[in-house]
Formats: structure tokens, C-alpha cells, sequence
């Protein structure tokens, strides 16, 4: 494990966390929709163009169908330009390793409706997300190698919705592949996964933009049921939850001020270094949370 922290973008959170996120590991932001994970999440993927020279990348598993709004939020927030992949465009591999293909933002399912769950679908809508994976998966594959091999060394994976439990959510079967089958493994076996059949003939340049995968932070952004901070500090973290499996847990959530309501953020899991046990209050401004305002 590197040393090395990314910084958040928000240096009281950074000093809250000694230091900053750990690459290598998962970190999670948990919070109701309208707290500021979107907001959060934007802030440390920009925050990339600095430190590592790249801004951060965002995988957006919404299937709702309604926007994220990602785009408008980084333009007012950065002026920051995202560049947007086409959920149905396909890996050109022959210009794979020209930096100007490379993108920002990738919405790879654009469902309609609020189905989530595999408990949502009957037999027919499975066998149909089933199919609509499997051909999505080698174009999330390009997307998050191609952005790694130019230096890119951070993302955030934005729009999971709550669900009863974890195993039922097929966003999050889409997290699970993406986390343990692109992000945390060695770049010349996600290139063989990539390429196939191609990979000798592009080995010399995978080798030339070969990457450490222990360098990559992942930010996720949970949506919760729960809206109080009180309510998010006190849920249950079953065996196997992703958030028992995270290195870093941040929770966003509401607090009451009398008879003011205001938004509260706590650490409420780091491991690899001390961190600040307080709980800090945050406003949203157009240029994202301002911890302490």
C-alpha cells in the first residue's frame, strides 16, 4: 500500500482523514440524495488534475433514468468540461492509445424507471440485463483502462441506490466486477481482458503504459434510506456489507439545530492512520462543500 494520500479537494477533510484517501484501498461516501456526495465526488476527482496531473473519472450506475446533472455540476463548480463517453459507442482499440480518446464520464446503463434489485425483475427483464451487461462490459473495461494507462489515477462510481440488502442490487453485481476485475487487478491482465485476441500485437505499447493498480483510489457514492447523521452512525453493517469491506466510511447526513436543520459529515471508519472522530457541519455553495461554513 502506497503512502502516498490523494487529497479529497477539501483540505479539512483531508487533515480530518491524517492525510488524505489511501490509493489501493475502497472508500465510500454514504448519504441520502441532496446531501453533496455528487458535489463530494466531483470535488476529488478534479482535485486528480493537480496532485497526479489527470483529473479523476466518473462511472455513473444510475438506472433511474433521470440526470445526475454531473456535467452542470462541474462546470459551475470547476468550469471543468467533462468529456462524455457514449453509453453505446464501442472500444476502438487501433486508437486506444491516443491520450484525445480519452474521456471523463461513462453512464453505462441508461434504464428507465427505479428498478434496482433482482426482485424487481421477472425471469425475461434478468435474461435482458444479463445480455445488456455482458455487451456493456468490455466498453466499461476500455473506459476505465484507457484512462489509467494516460495517468489517470482515480474514480469516483456514482448512482447506487439503496436496497434492503447488497446481494439483491444488480448495481451493485456491476460495482463488485468493476472493483475486483478491472480496478484491482494487474494492468496487463485487464489489457488481456481488453484486447483477447490482440494482445501480442499490442503488448508493446501495454507495457509502455503500464500502471500500478495500487496507486488507484475508488470513491463510491452509497445512497441511503436514512437522511439524520444520528440514524447513519447507528445502521447496522452486516458481514460481507460493502461497507464493511471499505478502508474509509464518510457519512453525510442531516442535523438538527433547534429548529434549523443543517448538514453534518463524519469519518466513521479509516483505517491506516489516526483520523478525526468529531463530527464537522458543511455547506454547499457553486463551488461544492465548504466544511465549517
Amino acid at each position: 500500500m502506497t503512502n502516498d494520500r490523494h487529497t479529497t479537494g477539501l483540505p479539512e477533510l483531508d487533515k480530518m482523514l491524517g492525510g488524505g484517501l489511501i490509493p489501493g484501498t475502497m472508500s465510500v461516501v454514504l448519504g441520502a440524495t441532496g446531501i453533496g456526495k455528487t458535489q463530494l465526488g466531483l470535488q476529488f476527482a478534479h482535485a486528480g488534475q493537480k496532485q497526479e496531473g489527470e483529473t479523476g473519472i466518473l462511472f455513473d450506475l444510475t438506472s433511474r433514468g433521470d440526470a445526475q446533472n454531473h456535467a452542470n455540476y462541474a462546470r459551475r463548480m470547476f468550469d471543468w468540461e467533462l468529456r462524455l463517453r457514449k453509453s453505446d459507442s464501442k472500444p476502438n482499440l487501433g486508437h486506444l492509445w491516443d491520450p484525445a480518446v480519452r474521456d471523463d464520464y461513462l453512464h453505462v446503463f441508461e434504464r428507465t424507471g427505479r428498478k434496482v434489485t433482482l426482485e424487481d425483475l421477472d425471469r425475461d427483464e434478468w435474461q435482458e440485463w444479463r445480455v445488456e451487461f455482458m455487451k456493456k462490459i468490455d466498453q466499461a473495461i476500455a473506459f476505465f483502462y484507457t484512462n489509467f494507462a494516460h495517468g489517470v489515477r482515480r474514480c469516483v462510481i456514482d448512482g447506487v441506490e439503496p436496497v434492503e440488502k447488497a446481494s439483491e442490487s444488480f448495481q451493485f453485481h456491476v460495482f463488485e466486477y468493476v472493483y475486483h476485475q478491472v480496478l484491482r487487478k494487474e494492468h496487463d491482465w485487464v489489457a488481456r481482458d481488453l484486447f483477447r485476441s490482440h494482445f501480442r500485437e499490442n503488448q508493446t505499447e501495454i507495457e509502455k503504459h503500464g500502471y500500478d493498480e495500487k496507486e488507484i483510489s475508488c470513491l463510491l457514492m452509497l445512497t441511503s434510506h436514512e437522511t439524520m447523521l444520528d440514524d447513519l452512525l447507528s445502521r447496522p453493517i452486516e458481514t460481507g456489507d460493502v461497507l464493511s469491506n471499505a478502508n474509509t466510511v464518510i457519512v453525510m447526513g442531516k442535523i438538527r439545530d433547534g429548529m434549523k436543520m443543517k448538514r453534518g459529515l463524519h469519518v466513521a471508519k479509516h483505517r491506516g492512520s489516526a483520523c478525526d472522530d468529531s463530527i464537522v457541519e458543511y455547506t454547499i455553495n457553486d463551488g461544492g462543500l465548504v466544511i465549517g461554513g
